[in-house]
């Protein structure tokens, strides 16, 4: 399992030993993505694998520099692992976090997507989740739950297929459009995970206003191309 981190030393060493207590965990890669505190080190000290950017390079390109280091350690394995990526900060509810790998191990989904059953907010206000989950309906006709979360379990395959990932918090929202638009069979799964709550002082806020630029960013890349298909079926049914 995969899990970017940015400065997150109080809460990443119980969130690699619980996601090394879920049934088949054999490898927890934590990518620091530029910490200015600890985390690299307590998260290696918990168990994991460390891969450090030396800046802030944003989550998605934290989640494929994890998908490539879990990739060089696949080598010799007759089939790779699946990706299970998780949020830095689900600290001892990671360890529930085995339902979204069920499906996927099962072939039934290519991608499953958490829906928190916890009441704890989710770390997107409801402006930028109702932008993220308007955007995936418009661009292919799915209605998402939780269209934010980042707990994710996909293929190698469909992990392939949906690169280059989108930049920074726009990658869960281009992703769910990436994959329903190539035919990759994506599902919900609740699970009893929880976050540290939202808060609303000027750096939650600054947070959300870099959430709704990079949702906002992923979407202007991906509903031009509905717009177009669009027009051609209306110009076709004209003629």
């Amino acid at each position: 399992m995969i899990i970017p981190a940015k400065d997150e030393a109080d809460r990443i060493a119980a969130t690699v030993k619980a996601a090394l207590e879920l049934p088949g965990a054999d490898l927890v890669v934590v990518v620091d993505d530029g910490s200015a505190d600890g985390t690299g080190r307590v998260a290696r000290d918990a168990g994991a694998r460390v891969v450090r950017h030396s800046r802030n390079r944003g989550k998605g390109a934290a989640m494929e520099t994890g998908a490539e280091a879990v990739a060089l350690l696949d080598e010799g394995r007759d089939e790779p692992r699946h990706l299970l990526f998780l949020d830095a900060d689900l600290a001892e509810t990671a360890r529930e976090a085995a339902p979204l790998v069920e499906p996927v191990r099962a072939g039934t989904a290519d991608m499953t997507i958490a829906v928190f059953s916890t009441t704890v907010k989710l770390g997107g206000h409801g402006f930028v989740v109702r932008l993220s989950r308007d955007g995936i309906e418009r661009a292919t006709g799915w209605t998402s739950t939780q269209p934010l979360n980042g707990q994710r379990c996909l293929t190698r395959a469909a992990f392939e297929a949906a690169r280059p990932l989108a930049a920074g918090f726009g990658v869960e929202t281009a992703l769910t459009i990436d994959l329903l638009r190539q035919g990759f069979r994506v599902t919900e799964v609740e699970v009893p995970l929880a976050h540290r709550a939202t808060g609303t002082d000027w750096h939650a806020q600054v947070h959300r206003a870099r959430q709704f630029r990079d949702v906002a960013r992923a979407l202007a890349t991906r509903e031009p191309v509905v717009v177009e298909q669009l027009a051609r079926l209306r110009g076709g049914r004209s003629r």
